[in-house]
């Protein structure tokens, strides 16, 4: 009888340590306890897009840098999350990383469309350089619930179109995919703004849905829309911000070391990406105009003024409206070109 009690206690005092030991899983432990960390990344566009070409740089660097450690599961071309559920798909949990342009969902980051607003970026460079500093001086209150991994932005958008347009009369009755918060710009040039993903400007083009886009020229390649259209107008716009984000259950699990390692990355991919991008945007109007003949429109002095004077007051008009709102629009819109000028003359 003696044994028998002894060895029911010995099971309860096993179990009783066994429960205390199950309260606590980091994130190893969710990999079925191999020391193994998964995380997957989902991204709305093809992966040989500039984006895409980040996300994969990002999930090389962080495997090596952790010794392999870390793996990281890419979902490119929406096959996991779309443009129009990215982040809220990241927040519930579909996927740990999701990354999206910001100026798809309107009004949800306010303070972020005034850098995307025409601001006389030269480059993607300079662009992605700025507005990585600004997310991290003005975190967009929509990420409160999110770890912010990486951030950087395209180049000024063109309008790229079937038509030559050259003057501010071309535009007239033009349907332009632009992003949704952009849209502005085109109607006041005179267009007809369609929103759209940009993954769906090819089939678009074909069935007549659209004349042209306002988006930055890799495209021409990237998406083969040197194909479909002929001209480029040689007018600087708007730039769109790419932001990725990681679910904040995930990022709390992250070993010290990883959570270290990936935000060392988070400038060094805004340096990564302008630096591909300004160079794969090159490559791209050179194919297009050797492959397919596209033809690059310069505005005549005169019609430049008058395009000028449309868009210059688009970015003030914006920056009035958020400070009578409450937010710091015009000290960041001074910081936003201290940035442009900091980086375009390093």
């Amino acid at each position: 009888m003696k044994k028998i009690y002894n060895l029911l206690l010995l099971i309860t005092i096993v179990g009783l340590i066994c429960a205390g030991c199950g309260g606590e899983t980091d994130a190893s432990e969710k990999n079925g306890g191999t020391g193994e960390i998964k995380l997957s990344y989902a991204f709305f566009a093809p992966e040989n897009t500039f984006p895409g070409v980040q996300m994969e740089k990002w999930a090389k660097e962080l495997t090596e840098r952790t010794d392999g450690k870390v793996k990281v599961d890419l979902f490119a071309g929406g096959t996991l999350l779309g443009a129009s559920n990215m982040y809220d798909g990241v927040r519930d949990g579909i996927a740990n990383i999701g990354m999206s342009a910001t100026s798809y969902e309107p009004n949800r980051f306010p303070l972020l469309t005034i850098s995307d607003l025409p601001s006389d970026y030269p480059n993607s460079y300079v662009a992605s350089r700025a507005i990585y500093d600004l997310i991290q001086e003005y975190p967009p209150e929509a990420f409160d619930d999110f770890k912010i991994i990486a951030a950087f932005a395209g180049e000024p958008s063109y309008i790229q179109s079937k038509k030559k347009i050259e003057t501010i009369d071309d535009m007239r009755g033009q349907r332009l995919r632009i992003s949704g918060s952009l849209s502005d710009i085109a109607t006041k040039l005179g267009a007809s703004p369609v929103g759209m993903s940009q993954s769906d400007v090819p089939e678009s083009l074909q069935t007549g849905v659209i004349d042209g886009y306002i988006t930055s020229r890799e495209t021409l390649k990237d998406f083969h829309l040197g194909e479909m259209i002929g001209h480029i107008t040689d007018y600087p716009l708007h730039v769109n911000t790419f932001v990725a984000v990681m679910n904040k259950e995930t990022w709390d699990s992250l070993p010290e070391d990883v959570q270290a390692i990936i935000d060392e990355l988070g400038e060094e991919m805004a340096i990564f990406t302008g630096e591909y991008h300004d160079t794969n945007v090159q490559e791209s109007i050179e194919w297009s105009q050797t492959e397919h003949g596209t033809k690059i429109i310069s505005l005549s002095e005169e019609e430049r003024k008058k395009w000028d004077e449309i868009i210059s007051p688009i970015q003030n008009e914006y920056v009035e409206k958020l400070e009578k709102e409450g937010y710091p629009a015009k000290e960041y819109q001074v910081r936003l070109f201290e940035l442009i000028e900091k980086y375009s003359n390093e």
